[in-house]
């Protein structure tokens, strides 16, 4: 089939004219036949089965049912009249009622002629009933090309209330692969087809709009839809391409001292393969001469702000400095407390500014940004500040990225310092995105293999034994709470648990400490702290 034919206008197509191809266009945005040809259906009717009349349930969903209109009269009522046709088979009669369009019905029913009628009926006056059927000749039924499964498309009342009821726009549709022969340009290679045993392009519409079994179907709906899917990601590839051959970034041509030192010296647990093949794939992309903008994405708990602090330390070995922005003050102190330990260690300038910093620290930040002594700097939205102002930014992450905005996350790429060849601004990005959905976690299985690696011994001891024990109610393990991630929690006594240790000296570990109880307590939550060691020692007890 010619892809031009398909771009001809709605209203040569037998059975629509120009009347309906103003409704279609104004109501459902069909111009062309490739138009109608994407409209595709909600969902599907069974029209397997015939009904007899006395096999009607008051409880009974849509029915068919062969037989004959005897009579016609119009019936007053408060406001107007309603239609009324008595409809009967062998084994008894039933209404049908129409509240509107009576005179072109009156006009074109057949008295004594069989019919196929099909709607949801209504029990009423001692007599089943059924409001503005579908109705079509028996002769014109076992004609016209009908898959068992009957399509439901899209409408609007508008489209009922002038005649373009689902029936006609499922005549109209057979017209229009009648006028195609059925026969539509491949879209997919042969090879992509044989290797994912796709059923063709032609076949996949023929089975969307008249599917003969439930299973063609669906291989029809998993074509399309990857086919859909499939260009998508396509154009996305290309114009990743583009992007990386137009904008250029600063590479990051080694891994030095600070990497290093940090990797052999102060790692606190053992990486994942997980985190070994994100790590690996950023210093990739670090590497060359295109500019990053990566989404590190894992669940809670993964060690995504290990990838983070890592990357960092990549683009200090590089002379460049480095930032981290986060959505609120509370997850600036987080990832700013869990840091800075690893920073004095290594020696590293590093720094917090959020909305609460006061003006002497905040000028302090300034000064030293712009000449270079300030290697590492966390914050909120106070980063995106015309004053911060970096002499050397190499890159930039922003954790929770879908809390900002675009033209926000665009200020802090442009922090970065132009490169001598070109106009635009250097900017390398690490978007972190925790996931925080449980319908996402079915996807993510591998991952989450990786991730119980991570869990610190006192806390596999203290699940197993939460677990374990026959509660009255049952705990969640490493939930969210406002901006915290809790150790566990149980929801309906509003109780949490946690095991402290982990990453901060003990100051620190102290006041980070205080600041969550409080806040938890605020929230209604009763906060139950247990040790390391304790855990570890002797949990029941």
């Amino acid at each position: 089939m010619n892809a031009n034919f398909l771009q001809t206008s709605i209203d040569y197509l037998k059975g629509v004219g120009p009347n309906r191809a103003d409704l279609l266009r104004s109501e459902l945005g069909i111009h062309t036949y490739q138009d109608l040809i994407n409209l595709f259906p909600n969902r599907y009717i069974d029209r397997t089965q015939y009904y007899k009349i006395n096999q009607l349930q008051r409880n009974s969903s849509e029915v068919q049912v062969i037989g004959e209109v005897t009579s016609i009269k119009e019936v007053p009522q408060k406001r107007g009249k309603r239609l009324v046709a008595t409809f009967k088979d062998e084994s008894g009669i039933m209404e049908l009622v129409w509240f509107r369009g009576q005179k072109w019905i009156r006009e074109s029913l057949k008295l004594n002629k069989p019919y196929v009628i099909f709607g949801k009926p209504n029990w009423f006056n001692g007599m089943y009933s059924l409001p503005h059927p579908e109705m079509e000749l028996l002769e014109e039924h076992k004609k016209s090309l009908r898959s068992a499964m009957q399509p439901v498309y899209p409408s609007t009342e508008k489209l009922s209330n002038r005649g373009i009821t689902n029936r006609v726009v499922n005549k109209i549709m057979q017209k229009l692969f009648l006028e195609t022969k059925g026969k539509f340009s491949e879209t997919l290679s042969p090879k992509l087809l044989s290797e994912l045993k796709l059923i063709s392009k032609s076949e996949a519409l023929f089975n969307i709009h008249f599917p003969k079994n439930q299973d063609l179907l669906a291989k029809a709906q998993y074509r399309l839809k990857f086919e859909e899917l499939f260009y998508i990601q396509l154009q996305l590839i290309i114009k990743n391409l583009i992007h990386k051959s137009k904008i250029k970034g600063f590479p990051f041509t080694k891994v030095g001292d600070y990497f290093n030192t940090f990797f052999k010296e102060h790692l606190p647990f053992e990486l994942t393969n997980a985190q070994k093949r994100v790590i690996k794939e950023i210093r990739k992309d670090l590497g060359s001469n295109a500019q990053m903008n990566r989404l590190l994405q894992g669940d809670v708990g993964s060690g995504k702000t290990i990838v983070a602090l890592m990357s960092m330390l990549m683009a200090l070995d590089n002379g460049f400095q480095t930032c981290l922005m986060a959505p609120t003050a509370i997850l600036s102190v987080q990832h700013y407390s869990g840091l800075q330990e690893y920073c004095n260690k290594l020696n590293i300038s590093i720094k917090l500014l959020t909305g609460s910093t006061n003006t002497s620290e905040r000028r302090k930040i300034h000064e030293m940004l712009e000449n270079g002594s300030l290697d590492i700097l966390i914050g909120t939205h106070a980063l995106l500040e015309e004053k911060v102002k970096f002499k050397n930014l190499g890159l930039a992450i922003i954790d929770e990225q879908h809390k900002f905005g675009v033209a926000q996350r665009s200020k802090l790429w442009k922090k970065g310092p132009p490169l001598s060849s070109q106009r635009e601004e250097a900017k390398i990005v690490l978007d972190k995105y925790r996931t925080a959905r449980p319908s996402t976690y079915k996807l993510m299985k591998e991952l989450q293999q990786e991730n119980k690696k991570n869990s610190t011994e006192a806390e596999r001891i203290l699940w197993e034994c939460l677990r374990g024990k026959k509660l009255d109610y049952k705990f969640r393990r490493q939930h969210i709470i406002d901006e915290f991630i809790v150790d566990f929690v149980n929801i309906e006594k509003k109780l949490v648990v946690e095991v402290d240790g982990g990453y901060h000296n003990a100051e620190e570990q102290r006041e980070i400490d205080e600041i969550r109880t409080l806040i938890l307590k605020d929230l209604g939550f009763k906060v139950v702290r247990f040790k390391n060691e304790e855990v570890i020692g002797d949990i029941d007890t």
